[in-house]
């Protein structure tokens, strides 16, 4: 069942459930691209193929906030709108310990490993390496973890896991980049707000969807108090 935050004739923005692939990967699990097609498909009673364009995605393990196009204009537009950094995404994270610093803004050189779907830090030089930029800021600490609030500037595969724990503060569960504490089978990232402006009607539009408040860790902090 998709969870629809809102839609129109050019837009449909979801919530992503957590260990769903935005699109079909190799494992052919349904992904949430297909979804929205299903649930376009049977509501609107539409024959045949139903386009709905992807723009952005979320990592499998990242849950949150994800906007489809309906028409090929608006997926361009917003395209336009991720490649002139108007395009805004924000994450909340709970992390192992304490950032050294409150508010940080965070800029690596990335590459993937695709054999072992890891990434790692890695010089500029080196041929293939990616910028990544993010900022953070504190929001509260509570059972020796931190709450942050993530503000992405660009959208590498796994990069908030892997500039987090670079810094000595892996996400919650994060095994795989370092973390200590397997407290969920759920990884403690979420993209909890989009801000973006509509593809024909100009208008700036935000859109705000709060992980799962009453489940460990998120209940550790009070979330809305927080944003």
């Amino acid at each position: 069942m998709v969870q629809v935050l809102y839609e129109d004739n050019h837009i449909l923005v979801v919530s992503k459930p957590q260990n769903v692939p935005t699109q079909e990967d190799e494992t052919k699990d349904l992904d949430l691209l297909n979804m929205c097609k299903e649930y376009i498909k049977e509501k609107y009673n539409k024959q045949g193929n139903v386009y709905l364009g992807m723009v952005h995605r979320l990592d499998r393990p990242t849950g949150g906030i994800v906007v489809f196009a309906r028409t090929s204009k608006s997926a361009s537009r917003l395209s336009k709108q991720i490649q002139d950094g108007i395009f805004n995404k924000n994450y909340l994270a709970i992390v192992e310990g304490t950032p050294r610093e409150k508010i940080a803004h965070l800029t690596n050189y990335l590459k993937k490993d695709e054999k072992l779907n890891k990434v790692y830090v890695c010089p500029f030089l080196e041929n293939d390496a990616k910028k990544a930029e993010l900022e953070y800021k504190l929001l509260d600490s509570s059972h020796d973890l931190s709450l942050l609030n993530i503000n992405l500037f660009t959208g590498r595969s796994h990069q908030i896991r892997v500039q987090l724990s670079t810094i000595g503060c892996p996400i919650v569960s994060d095994t795989k980049y370092g973390a200590k504490k397997k407290i969920t089978n759920k990884l403690s990232l979420w993209a909890y707000k989009l801000t973006f402006e509509h593809p024909t009607k100009k208008e700036k539009m935000t859109f705000v969807d709060y992980p799962p408040i009453d489940q460990v860790p998120w209940s550790y902090f009070n979330l809305k108090n927080k944003l």
